[in-house]
Order: structure tokens, then sequence, then C-alpha cells
């Protein structure tokens, strides 16, 4: 990997880093921010595995502590886990319990797990065009009740 010393443009275009080039380079911007010579500028941190329990459980964790905690720690995402909030995040609505929770109280982007438990599987496509990142599971009992282990009948698609 080459490493890039001195100063730098850095593009950004939705949201996203889209190039990264020699400070003198004719980049096109709506907003231009420089900064002094001292400043490093280092991507965000992805936190993948967070259980914030809002809503149900917010007294061991919520939104708005959750991600003041993040982004104190350089954390600029963080995806929700599926399990110790109440509704737990298998169906869509649970789903929108969760973003209800977290609207207006996130300072780092949030994203969400969704959890696949036996008797969810048409969930799961809902759950999906939602926005959900992907979905954890259990193999073995976990010893929370509302999240039964799979079997192998479990992961299985249904046939057509």
């Amino acid at each position: 990997m080459r490493r890039r010393r001195g100063r730098r443009s850095i593009a950004i275009r939705d949201g996203r880093i889209a190039s990264v080039a020699p400070a003198d380079a004719q980049l096109s911007a709506a907003r231009e921010v420089e900064f002094d010579a001292h400043v490093v500028v280092l991507p965000g941190i992805v936190d993948s595995h967070v259980h914030v329990c809002e809503p149900g459980n917010t007294d061991w964790e919520g939104f708005a502590t959750a991600t003041k905690a993040a982004a104190a720690g350089g954390i600029t995402t963080l995806v929700d886990m599926p399990i110790d909030s109440v509704p737990a995040t298998v169906t869509v609505d649970a789903l929108e319990a969760k973003r209800a929770a977290a609207r207006n109280q996130c300072h780092v982007d949030v994203g969400f797990w969704g959890e696949r438990i036996p008797g969810n599987l048409a969930d799961m496509q809902r759950l999906r065009e939602e926005g959900v990142l992907g979905f954890k599971c259990f193999l073995i009992d976990p010893g929370v009740p509302d999240f039964a282990p799979l079997d192998t009948v479990g992961w299985r698609r249904p046939s057509r």
C-alpha cells in the first residue's frame, strides 16, 4: 500500500469519500473546508455489534447515550443488534418501533440488524426491503426466551 504524504484534497460525494487527490487538484465542490496543517483527517469507525436496548430496556442503554459514547470514541456508524429491546427486531413493526425510538436522538449514523428465529422466515424479505443490513440467528440456545435457536429445518429455504 502506498502512503500518501503531505496535503491532500478529499472529494466527498453523497456523504462518502469519492477521491483523495493532491492538494492542488481541481475538484468541483459546493463547499470547501480547509484544516490547519496539524489536523489529521481519518475515516470513521463502524461498530457493527452494539446492543441499544431502546425501546423497552432504555435504562440499560438508549440511543442518546449509545450514540454519544460512539461519537466520543470516533465511531461514526453503529449497527444495532436485534435483541435486548422490546420488541426485538424480528418483524417490520418491531423495526419501525426501533426507528421511532431512535428518531431525533442519534449523534452518529445508525443501522439495524434483523433476527432470524423459528417462524419468521416470511418476515425476513420484508425486513431486508425495509433496510436491515443483515440477520443474526442462534444455533444453540442463547438463554433468551424470545430467541429460540434454528435447527436444520430453519436453515433451509422453503421449496417452491
